[in-house]
């Protein structure tokens, strides 16, 4: 008997340790990593509420950006208790194009614009002041920061780019799959290689940190909602490759691929997320959820969709953590927004309906990453603060202040902004409850 107890104790011990090894990485580290499906910085577990705020770069410079602004809203942000700001790297010229952030790091092949790239650094600086962390976003599959299309013209392989709406007589089909010939474009793909390899290299001229030794970055990120439409083949290639690329330049640094996941339509789209995340150096997997641009929401008639919006939003989110945890890596919801009561642009609008489905997906994502699922972030899309569009609904144009909504889509459609007190108060609650997570 005394034998069988010893051995009891022998395996609960072992298991013990097992345990330990499992949820904990093996060595202490400042930036984060990733052991089994969690992030982990300097040995503890790392969960996060985050945002985008893709344009804090031009924010950032010194010319043509508004530094003070920018201190203002990370620390607007720094009190709401987020930690982790998706911002984009690089963008693409030149600047006399349309529907694109401007001005763009980027004019030319190998021509890049100083001045943004030390509104990057300035940006990073005074991220790490506040520990946050960045996800930093190296490319784009839509036109919005220029993106394939422009590296496809610059290589000559496209005379125009057929941009989608709300540009005149635009499709979206059109546009997708001439976005998916970039990856058979050897010359443009590496155009980005290079483009890539600057800002990965980068030594920051606030800091004098090199961007590879800076734990303020959590990841690099491939792209910004990659798809692979009718050209699947290449463009898993392209991933796998792009990542373990940026793994020689970088191997402190995760690197994620981007994607939306598995879409409203992921054979229409070309996507999947076990071959678009099983790759060795894909250290994360992320989904978008976009209820209302997928056609599951109307905002005008909230109380017919949103009931149906919200159940399909759950089953999708599923789908990701199920998949995520097949593959043994951690998800971040990366993206998801709702319009303001009705479709309101006004920036005085109701946002009680928003409020609530913030309270939903903040609440699922807790309940899920407490329950060591592989969920370990998410990120609302997109912090406005104190910038407001020139027209409510409008389109963007270059000296327009910079909103949480890209330049191709109506100024004020997802914003949030610092007067939006309510909402404010959902993202604080859960970023406490997401904080405290261990």
């Amino acid at each position: 008997m005394v034998k069988y107890f010893l051995h009891l104790i022998l395996f609960f011990v072992f298991m013990s340790s097992c345990n330990t090894e499992k949820r904990r990485p093996e060595r202490v580290d400042k930036f984060v990593k990733v052991a089994n499906t969690g992030f982990y910085v300097n040995g503890k577990p790392y969960y996060f509420l985050g945002t985008n705020f893709w344009y804090g770069i031009n924010l950032g410079s010194e010319k043509g950006g508004q530094k003070t602004r920018l201190i203002r809203e990370l620390d607007r942000l720094e009190n709401l208790g987020i930690t982790n700001l998706r911002i984009v790297g690089l963008s693409e010229g030149p600047d006399n194009h349309p529907y694109r952030m401007l001005p763009a790091v980027q004019n030319a092949p190998g021509k890049f614009d100083e001045d943004l790239l030390t509104g990057l650094d300035f940006l990073l600086s005074e991220m790490g002041k506040r520990k946050m962390y960045a996800v930093v976003c190296l490319g784009n599959f839509w036109p919005w920061s220029g993106g394939w299309g422009q590296y496809m013209l610059w290589s000559k392989s496209a005379d125009s780019i057929p941009y989608p709406p709300p540009h005149p007589g635009g499709d979206w089909d059109r546009y997708q799959k001439f976005s998916a010939r970039f990856y058979s474009d050897s010359s443009a793909v590496q155009m980005y290689y290079n483009a890539v390899k600057k800002i990965v290299t980068r030594e920051n001229s606030i800091t004098k940190i090199n961007y590879k030794d800076d734990p303020t970055i959590m990841a690099w990120q491939l792209c910004n909602e990659p798809r692979g439409m009718d050209n699947q083949k290449q463009y898993n290639k392209w991933i796998d490759y792009s990542a373990a690329l940026i793994k020689q330049w970088d191997p402190n640094h995760l690197v994620s691929a981007g994607t939306e996941g598995y879409t409203s339509a992921p054979e229409y789209a070309g996507v999947d997320v076990n071959d678009n995340n099983n790759g060795p150096n894909i250290d994360y997997v992320t989904c978008h959820i976009w209820v209302e641009n997928w056609g599951w929401y109307d905002p005008k008639k909230a109380d017919l969709t949103y009931d149906s919006a919200v159940h399909k939003m759950e089953h999708y989110l599923k789908l990701h953590v199920d998949a995520a945890r097949k593959l043994g890596k951690p998800l971040v919801i990366e993206e998801f927004g709702l319009a303001r009561n009705g479709g309101d642009f006004s920036p005085t609008s109701s946002t009680t309906v928003r409020d609530n489905y913030y309270s939903k997906i903040f609440q699922d994502a807790y309940n899920y990453a407490s329950l060591s699922s592989p969920v370990a972030g998410v990120n609302f899309w997109a912090w406005s603060g104190e910038g407001r569009p020139r027209v409510p609904g409008s389109i963007w144009k270059k000296g327009d202040p910079f909103t949480g909504d890209p330049p191709h889509e109506l100024q004020g459609w997802y914003s949030v902004y610092d007067t939006d007190t309510s909402t404010q108060m959902v993202i604080k609650k859960f970023a406490e409850k997401m904080n405290s997570l261990d």
